[in-house]
């Protein structure tokens, strides 16, 4: 329930605060003087989208803030999951909207989201403005409503799973045979860009030892000359370096004995000739191993260019990569020849999905039928208690040629207020006094299904007068036993049977025109709804009939 409303800054109103209480309440007021404003701060409170147009002229923010009892309304999860803290079984929903536009939405002073507004909104506040006469002719709406009745919340929540699964298993198959389509375009492809590395036969160490191998036959006689020379240098007839580290080390062997320290450099002597010698060795042992081979040489480059050619056609520049390569290239082909086994099991997914979405989606369309029995009885009983006692009401269903994430079938609300009239789609054949008494009858059952705590008509009664206003109002009053209801009206059949009585009128200053909005007392009441009756100029006839109305309406 609405416990209090706070606006400010928000078109012509500088602040607001109104205290609401259970039962029935009615706005009244000129046309132009505020309702529709009050509504539409109510409306940012339900999620709308915030215009910065709505903001009074030369206010930075505006805020609307009301606070709620949610006892008995299930939020607890909701909110938890929002990390908003609840200390009891009241909270407090705000929403500011800046002059640049930007809008900030709070739940117990926390920062929240719109959706998590939206969600919370939902359960505190259904706002019927004249609008919503259309959603008669509204599939989604009737379903909603068919689904409320029947208390189908579970079920639908189940159906919408399965649903979404369904759906998911379809996508999954189409993507499978798109990419099956393609790979088996691009197979041939592949199996020539495999036969190519293959057939290579590639090493992963091999291109550096080819370069290697290549650098060294290209230049197999530089190797040699070089080689022979340092062995010429080294030993030679003439002075022959090994044999003249044997004569030094014989020198200093016998100087040895007469002089410490030469011992170690002897053996130093010795470790150089040793050295010297087995480099000696290596050098010729290199030599040897050089010969210019052409053969060889021209298949080292043949091989390299090979290497070098795959290299470059894959964009790669080492033999690891184009393993890897061939590698993936192996894995695709061989998804290709698992490709009809996994969109056979992907097939049989879907039709395993769908299945269930039929089932759950027959549960739900026997439920809807069931309920919509119901409602129709419900409807036709209350719509003649408001003067229509020739009503007929059918809910017409057909089956869909695919379901959707709504159930398998589509449902139209057909209607006819007259004898011997033939059955037709509401919008087509009821009057806009029909609508309204229809649309007014059916949220009093909504409410009675979903448990909403307050409940705001705006202007419900467009197209009725007299008696039938008087008895729409008895139907609000007896809302207001269960819920909170707040009727905006024109009306004073209607404006009589309130509980609470507010008017909004417009105040005009030097600084501009603002609206406000306060509680009647009796007297003021009184003359309200004289005024109603008969417009500027009060007569006596209109107070006595106006009192009369208030009587009648407390009874």
């Amino acid at each position: 329930m609405l416990l209090s409303l706070h606006i400010s800054n928000y078109a012509l109103i500088d602040q607001l605060d109104l205290t609401l209480e259970q039962g029935m309440s009615v706005i009244t007021g000129e046309t132009g003087a505020g309702k529709s404003i009050i509504l539409g701060a109510l409306g940012l409170l339900q999620g709308n989208r915030a215009d910065a147009k709505a903001i009074k002229t030369g206010a930075k923010k505006c805020v609307v803030e009301g606070t709620f009892d949610i006892t008995g309304l299930a939020l607890e999860d909701v909110l938890q999951t929002a990390d908003i803290d609840l200390e009891d079984n009241t909270i407090i929903v705000r929403r500011e909207v800046t002059a640049a536009g930007k809008s900030r939405t709070f739940i117990n002073d926390t920062p929240t989201t719109l959706g998590v507004l939206r969600e919370v909104s939902g359960k505190l506040i259904d706002i019927h403005s004249q609008h919503q006469n259309l959603l008669l002719s509204n599939e989604d709406f009737l379903l909603d409503t068919l689904d409320s009745v029947a208390g189908n919340q579970t079920l639908c929540a189940t159906y919408h799973a399965a649903f979404q699964d369904w759906h998911q298993a379809e996508a999954t198959l189409r993507q499978l045979q798109q990419t099956a389509h393609q790979q088996e375009s691009d197979k041939e492809f592949w199996e020539f860009q495999l036969s190519q590395i293959d057939e290579a036969q590639l090493q992963e160490e091999e291109q550096a030892q080819l370069e290697e191998e290549s650098k060294t036959l290209e230049h197999a006689e530089d190797i040699k000359s070089a080689c022979y020379q340092a062995v010429g240098f080294l030993r030679n007839d003439e002075r022959d370096v090994v044999q003249l580290l044997r004569s030094a080390k014989s020198a200093l062997e016998g100087a040895a004995r007469y002089m410490g320290g030469l011992d170690e450099l002897t053996e130093r002597l010795s470790s150089a000739r040793i050295e010297l010698d087995d480099v000696l060795s290596e050098i010729e042992s290199k030599a040897d191993e050089v010969d210019f081979d052409p053969e060889r040489l021209q298949w080292v480059n043949d091989r390299l260019s090979l290497i070098y050619s795959l290299e470059k056609k894959h964009q790669v520049s080492e033999i690891s990569e184009l393993l890897a390569i061939a590698e993936d290239l192996r894995q695709r082909l061989s998804a290709i020849d698992n490709a009809d086994a996994r969109i056979a099991a992907a097939e049989a997914e879907v039709k395993r999905t769908f299945a269930v979405v039929l089932d759950l989606g027959a549960q739900l369309t026997a439920a809807r039928q069931q309920a919509a029995g119901e409602m129709a009885e419900n409807l036709t009983k209350g719509l003649q208690e408001l003067g229509m006692p020739s009503v007929q009401i059918h809910f017409e269903f057909t089956a869909r040629t695919r379901p959707d994430s709504s159930g398998c079938d589509a449902v139209r609300f057909l209607f006819t207020a007259n004898k011997q009239m033939p059955l037709q789609d509401v919008a087509q054949t009821a009057s806009g006094g029909e609508i309204a008494r229809v649309m007014l009858t059916l949220k009093a059952l909504i409410a009675q299904k979903r448990n909403l705590p307050t409940i705001i008509f705006d202007e419900i009664d467009t197209g009725v007068s007299g008696t039938m206003a008087e008895r729409m109002g008895r139907v609000m009053q007896r809302m207001g036993q269960s819920a909170q209801v707040l009727c905006i009206t024109h009306l004073p059949q209607i404006a009589a049977l309130g509980k609470v009585h507010f008017w909004v009128h417009k105040q005009e200053n030097d600084t501009g025109t603002t609206s406000n909005i306060r509680a009647l007392s009796a007297d003021e009441r009184v003359q309200e709804i004289a005024n109603m009756l008969s417009g500027a100029a009060i007569t006596e006839a209109a107070l006595t009939n106006a009192r009369q109305l208030l009587d009648e309406g407390a009874q």
